[in-house]
């Protein structure tokens, strides 16, 4: 069975986009779980890795560049020699907060559509 380019170009953008919304649920569970910094820099190394040996796609939405501005940031924070593990219970308030947001934005779009606006404006019950 052949695939053409659009079949294949949607698989690999589906792969990446999945792989970024898998670093971000992953972060979130690592820090809502205290994990030591050494296994947390392993994991998320592990993880970037995988991001960065996949094509790099065009990111359409604002969720998706934030999400993968976020991971860029993140990852580099983590990474630098001089971060304690103190240094990563400090921030983890605000990066929960920061990956929240980022949900948040990822599920504003849903049920936008103006037919379901219109039936709960108009129902009958005036």
């Amino acid at each position: 069975m052949r695939y053409t380019p659009k079949q294949i170009e949607k698989y690999n953008r589906q792969k990446y986009i999945n792989q970024i919304d898998k670093i971000t649920k992953n972060i979130f569970r690592m820090l809502r779980n205290n994990t030591e910094l050494d296994t947390f820099r392993v994991k998320l190394n592990e993880m970037v890795n995988k991001l960065n040996e996949l094509a790099t796609i065009r990111l359409d939405t604002e969720y998706l560049n934030e999400s993968h501005l976020y991971i860029n940031r993140f990852f580099n924070k983590i990474t630098q020699e001089n971060f304690t593990q103190k240094d990563l219970e400090d921030i983890k308030e605000a990066e929960m907060s920061n990956l929240n947001r980022l949900q948040k934005m990822k599920n504003k779009t849903s049920y936008k559509k103006a037919k379901h606006k219109q039936k709960v404006a108009s129902d009958g019950w005036e």
